[in-house]
This record gives C-alpha cells, structure tokens and sequence, in this order.
C-alpha cells in the first residue's frame, strides 16, 4: 500500500510540497451516475424542467467546480487547469444520466481531484435542477476510471472501457 502524502512524521495534516517535481502533462477520467424515475429523465430530455436546460447547466456546474477544488478539498493545489470536459448523458436502461469528466495539466500535481470534483457537483446540479419532481434520486457510482502522468504513472480501472 502506498505512503499516504498528505501526513506529516507526526501523522497531521500537511500540504504536500510538490516544488521539486517535474511539471508533466496529467490527465484523470471520473465518472457517475444519477438514476430518477423514468418520468423525471422524461422531463429531462424533452427539455421540460422547470429550472432550464438540466444537461447544459450540470456541465457547466461541473467545469466551474472542477477550476474550484482547491478552495473545496482542503490541500488540494491550486492548479492552471488546460482542458476540462463533462459529458452528461441519457441512459434509459439506469434510467438517469451518465456524468463524465475529464481534467488536463501540464503541472507538477495531479488532477483526480478535480476530475471526481467535476463529476459530483455535475451529478448534484442534475438532483437540484430536478428535485421537485424526484427526490428518491440517486447519486451512484463516482469514482477514478483512469489517470495518466506523474511519478506514479498511469491507472486505468478494470472496467474502464
């Protein structure tokens, strides 16, 4: 099992100096899930949610928060984000939306962080927005699919497709 970074000799909480480390591209896929009554996707996907554009608005939620985690997840960096992306999209068979997000820096840290960050507030804005007609809604499934650069290398999950 890995060293866990962020504690000092002491075992308390420190941000890790990341000075001397190489600035390299790094990349990180996190995905989720929201699953609503089949009449809640419905409302959804013929565009009749009372609060607007549900599928726009939790992308754009999802790349704001993402460019914020910093001031959200105690010791996270601040970071020069390069490129995020959020994709929601219908799924019938859950029935709900699929929430994907992909974060890129050329840094010398990371960014799991801001990818599974973009992912849950794009998930909460889909419950928000939505949550008039459905408050059994369920947030599923937020993890790391995969992640690429860094002295740790790369990780992909064993079912990432």
């Amino acid at each position: 099992m890995a060293e866990l970074t962020h504690l000092d000799a002491a075992g308390a909480a420190n941000m890790v100096d990341v000075s001397d480390k190489a600035s390299t591209t790094r990349t990180a896929r996190a995905v989720g899930t929201v699953v609503m009554l089949p009449e809640t996707l419905a409302l959804i996907r013929e565009g009749d949610a009372k609060k607007g554009d549900v599928i726009g608005t939790a992308r754009l939620a999802g790349i704001m928060a993402s460019k914020r985690t910093h001031e959200l997840i105690p010791l996270c960096h601040p970071l020069l984000i390069s490129k995020v992306r959020v994709d929601c999209t219908i799924d019938e068979s859950l029935p709900g939306l699929r929430v994907a997000a992909e974060v890129k820096v050329l840094g010398p840290t990371g960014v799991e962080m801001e990818a599974l960050t973009a992912v849950s507030v794009a998930c909460l804005t889909i419950y928000d927005m939505v949550k008039a007609a459905d408050r059994g809604m369920r947030i599923e499934g937020i993890r790391l699919l995969a992640k690429d650069g860094g002295r740790s290398g790369a990780y992909l999950a064993e079912d990432a497709v």
